[in-house]
């Protein structure tokens, strides 16, 4: 009986075994890395950094015959970091005030940290006089006088950084958009409105 011919023996390319090695060396790379940030967020927990309006006071609102708006507020803004284990960076805050449309100020900070399960207050005194209104806008003013409490819009943007061990930097942007209602009588008002509420 006669005997099979072989061909010749096939034998694997050593760069193909080389790229099959290399292969899954980065696949067990990326899986204990996943399963290390994981572990790590399970333990560590990070939290988002928040801003929040803390306190505000309307010291003086008067519009007179000339269409003319006078006023002066205080508002507190707080920065807040619970991270236990982290500090957080807070920058690029810039907020507006208005009142029905008409920008009265604008209140930015330099950049700033907050430690670790810690928080941080901006202090806004803002006096703004002879700031001309029209008709329509004037009418809102008489309203607001006639009902004894006025009401401003706070809205803006802070970006926030923070270290979380091993997982790295972390970055968020925080919206601030709140209604400020003021009685008239110079009473301080503490609004419940956070980037949290977003």
């Amino acid at each position: 009986m006669p005997k099979p011919v072989l061909g010749p023996e096939r034998r694997t390319n050593p760069l193909i075994w080389c790229a099959a090695i290399i292969c899954t060396i980065l696949t067990v790379a990326v899986i204990i890395t996943g399963m290390v940030v994981f572990i790590g967020y399970m333990v560590i927990r990070p939290k988002v950094p928040q801003m929040s309006v803390a306190s505000a006071n309307l010291d003086r609102f008067s519009y007179d015959m000339a269409s003319v708006l006078t006023l002066r507020v205080s508002i507190i803004i707080k920065a807040e970091n619970d991270n236990s284990r982290a500090h957080a960076s807070f920058y690029e805050t810039s907020y507006t005030l208005s009142f029905h449309g008409v920008k009265v100020a604008y209140l930015n900070a330099d950049p700033f940290d907050v430690p670790a399960n810690s928080s941080k207050y901006l202090y806004y005194p803002v006096e703004s006089s002879s700031i001309p209104l029209t008709p329509e806008e004037g009418e809102v003013a008489e309203l607001f006088l006639r009902r004894n409490q006025v009401v401003f819009d706070i809205r803006g943007n802070t970006r926030t950084r923070w270290r979380v061990g091993l997982l790295g930097s972390v970055k968020f942007w925080l919206h601030l958009n709140c209604q400020l209602k003021f009685p008239l009588n110079g009473t301080t008002i503490y609004p419940r409105c956070s980037s949290k509420s977003k």
